[in-house]
Order: C-alpha cells, then structure tokens, then sequence
C-alpha cells in the first residue's frame, strides 16, 4: 500500500490500535496527524514517525473539534478513539453511560461530519474507519454502554456510507475481537473472565493491534475502492460460532 500525498487524521492514537495505525501509515507514505489527550504519547510517536500532532480530549468535544479544523484538510479518517467502563447493567450510571457514548459515539460523528464536509466542500474522494468492536454485536457482561456505544457506530457507519457515497467518500468499521492493547488488557486480563472468550475463537488467541491496523490500511486504501457500509469482523473466528 502506497499512501504518498495522503494527510490522514488519526484519533486515539497514543496507545494501542491507533498508534500502530499511525505508525503503519506513516511507514506507507501517509502524512499522518495524531490526535491523542496525551502529551507523552504524542512527542514519543512525533519522535519514532515524523507526524503532526494534536493534543485534545475528544469528551471535550467543542475544543477538540477547533483544534481539528486548524489541521484540515484530510484526505482520511481513521476514528479509533474509545473508552470503557466496566459496570454491570444494574450499575451503570448516567455519568458513566454518558462518558462512554460521548467519545465512543459522539465524537466519531461530530469528527467525521467535520472531515467529511471539508472533502465535499473541496470535491475531493477519501475514506473513513470508525474503529467499532464484535461488541457491537454480541453482549458482554458488565459492558453496557460499551455495547451500546459499538452498535451505534455500526449504525452510524451505514449512514455515513450511504450518504456520503454520492461524494466518493467510503466509510466503513472494523469490529475487532479482544485486541491485546492497554485497554484490552484492563478489561481481559483475569484468565478467567478470558477462558470462555478464547474458547470460542477457532483461531485460539487475542489479537495484536498490528492485524487491525492492517485490516484499517486496507480499507483506507484503494484497493478497497468498492468497499463501503462494512462492518468487517476481525476475530478470529468467534462470530462463526
């Protein structure tokens, strides 16, 4: 995959499958832009790639949204930022259930409704991934807002293609099973909770960040050029069952 001459919005992108996201990129050829709420992650990444960066908390989405148009313009848009709370349903409270929409749901609109109409305003084709999860699909114990989060950007996702194709502009997720991020791990690592999740993949591990981030690139890329409202499962299998 080439990505000479692309500029490339990357959120969430100082830890786990954004980072490796951004890193891949960058190492194609794309002009990549981090967005990340923190300052260490950035300089390190600035440092290992050459990319631009942004510093903003995309709960603070008014802020994060100015920051964003001073970077435009963007040719892609990978929304990778995301945030859990692990509270079982009869737990969960609005405070929670409002954070977690907030960044997993709000932001990705708000931010691809802002790359998208700078692309429709200059004419020009690009490409969104929403970064969703196989939890959009399938419910997890003490994931609720998680789940329902997911399924929105699925949703949303089908929106976004459908309306925004008559632009050339594709947009598509990819539904990762348990990535083996710092986030995967806050919620994954009693062996456990994991056994039945395992269990249930044919190909019997988690996954690394670097096999999503592949599957982003490809879709990102023109190889995918016919590809749009996809929700691609990247899990080892476990939806099969």
């Amino acid at each position: 995959m080439d990505f000479g001459g692309r500029r490339v919005l990357v959120t969430g992108a100082g830890k786990g499958i954004g980072r490796n996201t951004a890193i891949m990129l960058a190492a194609r050829g794309a002009q990549v832009v981090a967005l990340s709420r923190a300052r260490a992650d950035l300089d390190s990444l600035e440092a290992e790639t050459g990319c631009e960066t942004v510093l903003a908390d995309l709960a603070e989405l008014p802020a994060a949204l100015d920051a964003i148009r001073a970077a435009l313009p963007f040719d892609l848009l990978v929304n990778n930022a995301g945030i859990s709370r692990l509270e079982s349903f009869l737990d969960t409270t609005p405070a929670s259930f409002a954070a977690v929409l907030a960044v997993n749901l709000q932001a990705p609109m708000f931010v691809g409704q802002l790359v998208a109409a700078d692309l429709v305003r200059r004419k020009t084709p690009g490409a969104i991934v929403n970064v969703s999860s196989i939890a959009a699909a399938i419910g997890l114990p003490d994931h609720a807002a998680y789940c329902a989060s997911k399924a929105g950007l699925d949703g949303l996702t089908r929106v976004m293609a459908t309306e925004l194709g008559p632009h050339g502009i594709r947009v598509n997720s990819v539904n990762p099973a348990v990535t083996l991020t710092p986030m995967g791990a806050y919620g994954w690592s009693d062996p456990a909770k994991a056994a039945p999740m395992l269990a249930r993949m044919p190909l019997g591990r988690f996954l690394d960040p670097d096999e999503v981030a592949e599957a982003i690139c490809w879709l990102l890329d023109d190889a995918a050029r016919m590809v749009t409202g996809v929700s691609l499962d990247i899990d080892g299998g476990f939806r099969a069952r």
